[in-house]
């Protein structure tokens, strides 16, 4: 999604459907969890519909995807870009793979790396200390490669509006930026 950094839904449904997978895949897995649901508990479903199926693969699939796109770029750039004054990158693919970084800052030869993780009541704390150490090697392997720390910014919807959640994370990183420059 940050390869085509899609201003519109329907910017990104046709970069999906060029680039990542087909109409007709979704098609097909909605097809495949009709199928599912109507052999499992038939008695209670039938009013649902191969095309409802269809369509909520697509919610899914593109419309959450790009909703969750859109956030992470809000939170970002209109939040934490401008109370640390410094510009921030999204991290290329191979860095998100390799390193677990959705963004990055750039202090002189050295990168700072940082980690968007949405929260909300659906999210367990247990689920997310664990996330945090199974990445923690990737993030050490970052800080080796690139000099700088990664650090982890948490945000929910606040009054409807997403807010970053772990406000001391800021000076933090205020603090890396200070560290690689000098």
């Amino acid at each position: 999604m940050r390869k085509c950094e899609p201003k519109t839904l329907q910017e990104w449904q046709n970069y999906y459907f060029q680039n990542v997978r087909s109409k007709e895949h979704i098609e097909e897995l909605g097809r495949k969890l009709y199928v599912k649901i109507t052999e499992v508990i038939q008695a209670e479903v039938e009013e649902i519909t191969e095309q409802d199926c269809i369509e909520y693969i697509f919610k899914m699939v593109i419309d959450r995807t790009y909703d969750g796109y859109v956030t992470e770029i809000n939170t970002v750039y209109g939040q934490l870009e401008q109370k640390i004054g410094c510009k921030i990158e999204p991290a290329p693919d191979e860095w998100d793979r390799l390193y677990n970084v959705d963004f990055y800052i750039k202090i002189k030869d050295n990168y700072l790396g940082i980690q968007i993780k949405p929260v909300s009541e659906g999210i367990q704390l247990s689920q997310i200390f664990k996330e945090r150490g199974l990445q923690a090697d990737s993030h050490c392997q970052f800080r080796e490669d690139f000099g700088g720390k990664v650090f982890y910014v948490f945000s929910s919807k606040v009054n409807g509006k997403k807010v970053i959640r772990n406000h001391e994370v800021v000076e933090e990183i205020k603090e890396e930026i200070r560290r690689l420059e000098a």
